[in-house]
């Protein structure tokens, strides 16, 4: 058994907002959507104090009621179709690239769980050349608005004969936090992506600036 089987974490990274800096293209995708849909603009800090899983919920905030099934549909169609545009320019967080490099390098491992559809995931984290340091990249399968938790139980199930209280979510939702809870992991939450960090703080975890905090507190949890 190596030394990682034994002690170090088994680190699970959330893609969106957290390994992709993409934020910007999120706010830039979600207004042009709005925009169509005739709702008004939104600012980055109402964004991530008002982003929610399932997103649903999140318009349901926007526009003081729960978007009918057609409604939805026009608005999840609209919202992606101008993100992928956006997406092709964002690049990886600051530093992202280089602690995953590093953390394979040193006998550690991780997996990519991400609720972007699965066939658009893949080849974007094989375009940022970070295919390779992960034992598993999962994507999204169906048309659910379901948050992390269910694709969690999927994940850790693939990854086979990884503990779950080896497991350590870094992510920048809350749901990422729920998520681990899910199955008895632990998260770190990052403030680069989608909620603010008084909205993280509420989920009662540890709430981290950069990337490379992320790992380090993630390394230190019991």
């Amino acid at each position: 058994m190596g030394k990682h089987e034994k002690h170090g974490k088994h680190l699970v990274w959330d893609w969106n907002g957290t390994l992709l800096d993409d934020t910007g293209a999120v706010i830039g995708a979600t207004n042009a959507a709005f925009a169509e849909l005739g709702l008004a603009q939104i600012t980055l800090e109402q964004y991530r104090e008002l982003y929610t899983v399932p997103v649903p919920k999140f318009y349901e905030r926007l526009m003081g009621r729960l978007p009918t099934d057609d409604e939805w549909l026009v608005m999840d169609g609209a919202f992606h179709r101008h993100y992928w545009r956006r997406a092709e320019d964002c690049g990886l967080t600051a530093g992202a690239a280089e602690l995953l490099a590093a953390r394979q390098a040193s006998g550690f491992t991780q997996s990519l769980l991400s609720l972007a559809p699965h066939e658009e995931l893949i080849p974007l984290v094989r375009r940022h050349g970070i295919a390779e340091r992960f034992l598993r990249v999962d994507g999204r399968v169906d048309r659910s608005t379901d948050g992390k938790s269910a694709t969690m139980v999927r994940h850790l199930a693939a990854l086979d004969g990884v503990p779950a209280e080896r497991v350590v979510v870094i992510g920048d939702a809350a749901d990422d936090a729920v998520a681990a809870l899910h199955v008895g992991a632990r998260a770190v939450l990052y403030t680069g992506g989608s909620h603010s960090r008084r909205s993280l703080e509420a989920v009662g975890v540890p709430v981290v600036d950069s990337l490379a905090e992320a790992v380090a507190v993630a390394e230190e949890l019991d």
